[in-house]
């Protein structure tokens, strides 16, 4: 593997799932995300281990976690198990992890895999890393509103 540094750091997203864990990252410009990789891991500890190392390759700023939140912005059992995932991950590093509302991303990355008539094995490779870019643009797109409108 290859370190990724320059003199800006990077933001990535995280969309954590029962088996895999969607990795994006923004450009430099804070501008873009864009899929970069998953990890598949089989307990928590199994999944800290893989994701620092992983992390290891990157100067990070801040990290960007989907929280899957119910139809009328609750969470549920699933958020309350990726904020276990969270929990761990922040007493691990020194850099900000944000959760972030990732209503819909995997549905949205399944219909964009469909409309692009991938095959349902080809799309179980990529979609946790288009759901995870999905999310992360929403973020980005919003520090972007929140900018232009001061």
């Amino acid at each position: 593997m290859f370190r990724v540094f320059n003199d800006a750091k990077r933001t990535l997203g995280l969309d954590i799932g029962t088996k895999r864990t969607g990795i994006a990252i923004a450009d430099e410009t804070l501008t873009l995300a864009s899929p970069l990789t998953h990890i598949e891991a089989h307990s928590h500890k199994d999944w800290l281990n893989k994701l620092l190392k992983f992390l290891e390759n990157y100067d990070i700023e801040k990290v960007v976690v989907g929280i899957p939140l119910d139809h009328h912005g609750e969470e549920g059992e699933d958020a309350e198990r990726i904020k276990k995932y969270i929990a761990l991950l922040r007493e691990k590093v020194n850099y900000p992890v944000i959760e972030w509302d990732e209503r819909f991303t995997t549905a949205q990355a399944e219909r964009t895999l469909i409309s692009a008539d991938m095959s349902r094995k080809n799309r179980k490779q990529v979609i946790d890393k288009i759901a995870a870019s999905i999310m992360l643009q929403s973020y980005l797109d919003r520090l972007r509103f929140e900018k232009e409108s001061l």
